[in-house]
């Protein structure tokens, strides 16, 4: 083929081959060394009616050709400047410049291909003007890479943001990871590298190799807008646009706004979706988003469960992290299967009546040489001062809220997940340690802020604005603190002066209510006010009560092996601890095993242990579950006033004898009660009288001793009449027999 070609032209140039300043250049160029390579590669003229010139570097090639795009017919043959593979030809015939391949002659092949540097900018002048000023919220659609047709020719256009960097340069499987072949346009105004690469295509790996301002080439680095990431351990990015679905969750979309509502019923399934189950015929392999579709959806409707909470599911390089050290921030992890499949899971979900929740880590990330930390070669997303950018207990980074670009990286990837994928939520994990600059450190290791104070002023107002964003763009979405201080108005309106979130999780009452659960009985009459104050507070914040994946970690152990007895009390106490907090004031959470009584305690290398369920008191324990979250979301007084101080009455918060609790709850109906009475002793209690404010029948619900869900079956036959007996300060009692260690709920029916 190389040998019909006979157009010569490397005796006639407009630059000399021998001059110093090109061959400099080209020197620069093989050793991927140079800051402007467009200036030097691709077609050029030194004046208006100059030879049309054309520089490339081919590393391997033998010979190169220019071939006129409009004939497909040889313009000239570049002269090879360095045997590293840099040419340079002039075509005197030409004045104009033209579309054009290039076509490479190699020791046993010929090849013709588009050159990357005859294409433009992959950036708008407006583009490139938000993303200075750090206002571009919707950079994922730039920043990246993007398959895309440029003049005719299918592509991918790369773009990072590295300002500090001496050049950047794509590599990956479409230049056989050669730094040298495919280095990047700088944009000086916003610090961002581009270029369009021609036949790259979709699913191909790549990163950036990254040269610092003083010369010396960084780690490999991993795409920080990438939608796609390599298996673990491999740390690749993977070539793929946004994820296009056909979206057939409209009905849900519909009364979304309804399911997150202060107002509505929240009950969150907390998941690993790696630990949920697992296949032990193939390796003990992770499910797929369809698996977990056909598994996990189904199950958790059946429990009655609105929401599902995922742990981190954006790309993590480290299994053991759970996903709280993401790397891919924009990139669900590929351990289950495509962006498309997870969009496809998620939809699902939204079929099923299910929202999701993700669990969102904006306040750290880890060290991994791949990833965001000194990411040109100087402290780009994360503080230089290790007293502000390290995270001691974690051994992560700190992002530097109090850079603009780094909050738009961050603002953009909330609003993305909500966007693309069409998440209800997001739970904002770690938020004390975004809020603190002293949080977990020492005297002397840290800074204060500009006033002397120990608050982040910086990340407090990224929180304000990413809530802001959040519920402006994204009607019936919700976000949620996982706050362990006690900071004000974590859940009131940034107008307020609040932080802006939907909902705070109240680790408080996690904390206190274990805390009493794990003291034997006999001792409990001590602790009596472990279970009463979080209502102190209950109504200061928007709460969720947590019984999180937290709490079955780190030889914390099980919920079930927390309770203290034989077996027979171990579970009749976490039935009656469930019972308690579902009649208790407060969005629900419940991380998976919870639900059945799981006894060892989570790992996330293992799955669940689903032949727990074959024995009668663990089904028991999630029948339970099933029927506590039919009747919170069938009982208005349950559900409605969660949120409000005048849908709840202590009506005896002091029997710390009996260790007895009993509390109404209330709605818009003052007509329409429900009465909890909780005994956290194993001896019943017969006789037990209990006021109430207006006469009736109170139906007996739910009994935790029920014998269906493992208990004694002590109770009141379904049904109490309410006597005219004063009692409590209130007209009327009911005379109970409470079950021991059991949650009875009754509803008033009106007469």
């Amino acid at each position: 083929m190389a040998s019909d070609i006979s157009t010569d032209t490397r005796r006639t140039r407009a630059t000399d081959s021998r001059d110093p300043a090109l061959r400099a250049a080209a020197e620069a160029i093989a050793r991927a060394d140079h800051g402007d390579p467009f200036a030097v590669l691709g077609m050029h003229q030194n004046g208006p009616d100059a030879p049309v010139e054309l520089r490339a570097f081919v590393p391997g090639a033998q010979r190169l050709w220019v071939i006129d795009s409009a004939t497909g017919q040889p313009a000239g043959e570049a002269e090879r400047m360095l045997e590293d593979g840099f040419f340079h030809a002039v075509l005197p015939d030409r004045t104009q410049r033209f579309r054009y391949r290039l076509r490479a002659e190699y020791p046993l092949a010929t090849q013709e291909f588009e050159d990357a540097y005859r294409f433009g900018n992959v950036l708008g002048e407006l583009d490139v003007h938000l993303l200075a000023e750090g206002t571009h919220l919707r950079a994922f659609e730039r920043l990246g890479a993007h398959p895309r047709t440029v003049d005719g020719v299918d592509g991918v256009a790369f773009a990072v943001w590295a300002p500090s960097a001496r050049n950047v340069s794509v590599i990956g499987e479409f230049n056989n990871w050669d730094g040298r072949r495919l280095p990047m346009r700088r944009r000086v105004e916003a610090g961002v590298w581009e270029i369009f690469v021609p036949h790259a295509t979709t699913g191909q790996r790549y990163k950036f190799e990254v040269r610092g301002s003083d010369g010396n080439l960084l780690p490999q680095k991993a795409d920080p807008y990438a939608f796609r990431a390599e298996m673990r351990p491999a740390t690749a990015s993977v070539v793929h646009g946004l994820p296009a679905y056909q979206w057939r969750d409209a009905e849900w979309q519909s009364r979304r706004a309804a399911t997150s509502d202060r107002n509505a019923p929240v009950s969150i399934y907390e998941v690993h979706l790696g630990s949920w189950a697992r296949v032990p015929e193939e390796e003990d392999r992770f499910l797929t988003y369809q698996e977990l579709s056909e598994r996990l959806i189904p199950y958790v409707k059946t429990l009655g469960f609105t929401h599902i909470e995922l742990l981190p599911i954006t790309e993590h390089p480290f299994d053991g992290s759970w996903g709280y050290q993401p790397i891919g921030m924009y990139a669900p992890t590929s351990r289950h299967g495509s962006p498309e499949d997870f969009k496809a899971f998620v939809d699902s979900c939204h079929r099923a009546g299910i929202g999701v929740l993700l669990d969102w880590v904006p306040g750290h990330f880890p060290t991994d040489q791949h990833g965001l930390g000194l990411f040109d070669g100087t402290h780009l997303y994360e503080h230089a001062d290790p007293r502000q950018g390290f995270h001691q207990d974690w051994n992560t980074l700190i992002y530097n809220f109090g850079r603009t670009e780094v909050q738009n990286f961050l603002l953009g990837n909330a609003l993305f997940w909500l966007d693309q994928y069409r998440l209800d939520g997001l739970r904002v994990d770690a938020v004390a340690s975004m809020l603190y600059l002293d949080y977990s450190r020492k005297e002397g290791e840290w800074i204060p802020n500009t006033f002397g104070g120990r608050e982040n002023l910086e990340s407090i107002a990224f929180l304000k604005r990413m809530n802001e964003l959040v519920y402006e763009r994204n009607a019936g979405a919700m976000t949620v603190a996982e706050e362990s201080t006690s900071w004000p108005m974590v859940s009131k309106p940034t107008y307020l002066g609040g932080l802006g979130f939907g909902y705070k999780w109240n680790m408080g009452w996690m904390h206190d209510t274990l805390a009493y659960m794990q003291n034997d009985p006999i001792h409990r009459r001590y602790h009596h006010h472990q279970m009463t104050f979080g209502l102190i507070y209950q109504f200061s914040e928007n709460f969720v009560l947590p019984l999180s994946h937290d709490e079955v970690v780190h030889g914390k152990g099980s919920l079930i092996n927390k309770m203290p007895g034989d077996d027979w009390q171990k579970f009749a106490n976490l039935r009656a601890y469930y019972g308690f907090m579902f009649a208790h004031p407060g969005k629900k959470l419940l991380f998976m095993g919870g639900e059945f009584a799981q006894r060892r305690e989570w790992s996330e290398a293992r799955s669940l242990d689903w032949h727990l369920l074959e024995e009668p008191l663990h089904r028991g324990v999630r029948d339970l579950i099933r029927d506590l979250n039919g009747l919170y979301r069938e009982l208005a007084p349950l559900h409605k006033t969660d949120c409000d101080p005048s849908g709840f009455e202590w009506i005896e918060s002091n029997d710390n004898e009996n260790s007895i609790f009993t509390f109404l709850r209330k709605a818009d109906d003052p007509d329409h009660l429900v009465i909890a009475v909780c005994n956290f002793t194993p001896i019943p209690r017969e006789g037990y009288r209990v006021g109430v404010p207006l006469p009736g029948r109170y139906v007996e619900r739910l009994n935790t001793d029920a014998p269906e869900y493992g208990g004694s079956g002590v109770g009141n036959g379904g049904a109490v009449e309410a006597e005219e007996v004063p009692w409590h300060g209130r007209t009327h009692s009911l005379n109970l027999t409470v079950p021991p260690l059991g949650t009875l709920i009754l509803e008033r029916r009106k007469e």
